[in-house]
């Protein structure tokens, strides 16, 4: 059962057919409005020494969001000034892998090896419940926002799970079926990245290990392969960014991100083009911003030590 703190009443989450739209809206991050991500906009955001980045999420201001692997804290940054400050300090033991912001300034917090997710006040870093979603053996990995619910992946079982917008309600289970094939062994990375599907009614997720990607129906938790075009495969696959039809895929050993034209039906991905840049370095998720996508690097074969430096950078689209 989730552990709950009241949310103040103006969070109160949109429900119906209001929510869906507004969902399908921000599925590209801020499209319209957004472009006013210029050129005198820094292309880098360096983070606390230490910080052992994951995740990335942009809401209003605008402000970028950022989760520790360390403790757990969040940091929050201005994508004008590229200054931040830790909003969200965490606590020993606890992780944030990827996360989430909706249009209410609720923080979705993956938890990683911790099984948990966590739902935090992005103005205040207050936490506001706590949802045990797997034993402590699993993975909680990535999330994306989708009408009503936050879907979260477990990295080690074949399942998501949907946390209640609002940290009010119950969490839905789904167990992936159909195409799913898990890698084995109780470590491997399986279901990673996920995005909602362009029209809104399913998910789109990565395998990791595998290097492939799957459409999964909300209805039963069928996974439907993705046939790849132009690419073998999608190994080390991460972050997952959609905009409109073009799926960008964060590939992390790689220091790459594939860029994807997903066809009507999401039946097929076409390699487009890859984007790689010098100042990768272990990048595993990305958040788009106007006509920029801002990339996090976690820095993952290089010292995990107090002094160890980690930041993001933005490449364009």
């Amino acid at each position: 059962m989730p552990h709950h703190q009241s949310a103040p009443s103006r969070r109160a989450v949109l429900r119906g057919a209001a929510l869906a739209t507004l969902t399908l809206t921000a599925a590209g991050v801020h499209a319209g409005s957004a472009n006013a991500a210029t050129s005198e906009w820094p292309t880098e955001i360096p983070l606390p020494d230490g910080f052992l980045s994951e995740g990335i999420t942009i809401g209003d201001g605008p402000h970028a969001y950022l989760g520790s692997r360390a403790n757990g804290a969040v940091y929050r940054a201005d994508l004008r000034t590229g200054r931040g400050e830790v909003i969200d300090e965490g606590a020993t033991g606890t992780v944030t892998n990827g996360l989430r912001i909706d249009h209410d300034g609720l923080l979705y917090l993956a938890g990683a090896a911790g099984g948990a997710a966590r739902v935090v006040d992005s103005s205040t870093g207050r936490l506001v419940a706590t949802y045990q979603l797997a034993a402590e053996t699993q993975f909680i990995n990535d999330a994306v926002l989708l009408g009503d619910r936050a879907w979260f992946t477990d990295s080690r079982g074949s399942l998501l799970y949907g946390v209640p917008r609002g940290a009010k309600g119950a969490v839905r289970t789904l167990t992936l079926g159909g195409d799913w094939a898990p890698a084995p062994g109780a470590t491997a990375m399986n279901a990673n990245g996920i995005v909602s599907t362009p029209d809104g009614r399913g998910l789109i997720i990565v395998n990791s290990t595998s290097g492939k990607l799957y459409r999964v129906s909300l209805s039963s938790g069928a996974a439907t392969e993705i046939a790849l075009s132009g690419a073998a495969d999608v190994a080390t696959g991460d972050g997952l960014v959609r905009v409109g039809r073009t799926l960008y895929v964060v590939q992390n050993r790689r220091n790459a991100i594939g860029v994807f034209r997903l066809d009507a039906k999401v039946t097929t991905a076409t390699l487009d083009r890859t984007i790689t840049d010098p100042r990768f370095d272990i990048p595993t998720a990305a958040a788009r911003y106007g006509d920029r996508l801002y990339v996090v690097n976690a820095r993952f074969t290089s010292p995990q030590t107090p002094d160890t430096t980690f930041n993001a950078v933005a490449v364009p689209l």
